[in-house]
């Protein structure tokens, strides 16, 4: 064999190499962005699952608020049938819109604000807000880290190669949205 033939042989396997490292290094980044989006799941669905008993230990001292009770246990199924991440933005501001009006017509309560069980949940879904908004923090940084790496040169060659595609932020679409619902009642 020549020293050119070895030195092909050499480049090829060079660049076999790299491109498969790439591709890995790309399949680790899609799966990290997967991992970032199932943690803010697991918190919604805490928060979903909180909603409820919220809602039932209000009751009791809001018979005249029924709409805002309906409101917020609306918004609640309508954010537990959400599939995608823009969808499920959408209904999730919907539901902290829901949340805010809830505080609003809490504060008319003063016994339901004294109310040991209520304070708990209360304390509960701060707690739960807080981990939803670090969550969403770590999905979004891990979409731009994922959404850089398949744009820039040259791992775009490969991501074009092999079909990935940018993801969709945790976004929130209305400035409305974008307040954080403060339910210290």
């Amino acid at each position: 064999m020549s020293t050119s033939t070895i030195i092909l042989i050499v480049l090829a396997v060079v660049l076999v190499l790299f491109f498969i490292s790439m591709y890995n290094r790309l399949i680790r980044l899609r799966n990290q962005v997967k991992n970032a989006w199932s943690q803010i799941d697991v918190q919604l669905k805490r928060r979903h699952d909180l909603i409820p008993n919220l809602i039932e230990t209000v009751k009791g001292y809001m018979k005249h608020e029924k709409e805002t009770l309906e409101n917020v246990t609306r918004m609640r199924a309508q954010a537990m049938e959400a599939t995608d991440v823009a969808d499920k933005a959408k209904a999730e501001g919907k539901l902290n819109s829901a949340l805010g009006q809830l505080k609003v017509a809490v504060e008319n309560y003063p016994d339901l604000k004294a109310n040991q069980n209520f304070l708990a949940l209360q304390e509960e879904l701060t707690s739960t807000e807080n981990k939803i908004s670090f969550a969403r923090q770590n999905y979004n940084d891990q979409v731009l880290f994922f959404n850089n790496k398949i744009e820039v040169f040259p791992s775009n060659i490969t991501a074009s190669l092999f079909g990935f595609s940018k993801e969709k932020y945790f976004e929130l679409e209305s400035e409305a949205e974008r307040q954080v619902p403060n339910v210290s009642f």
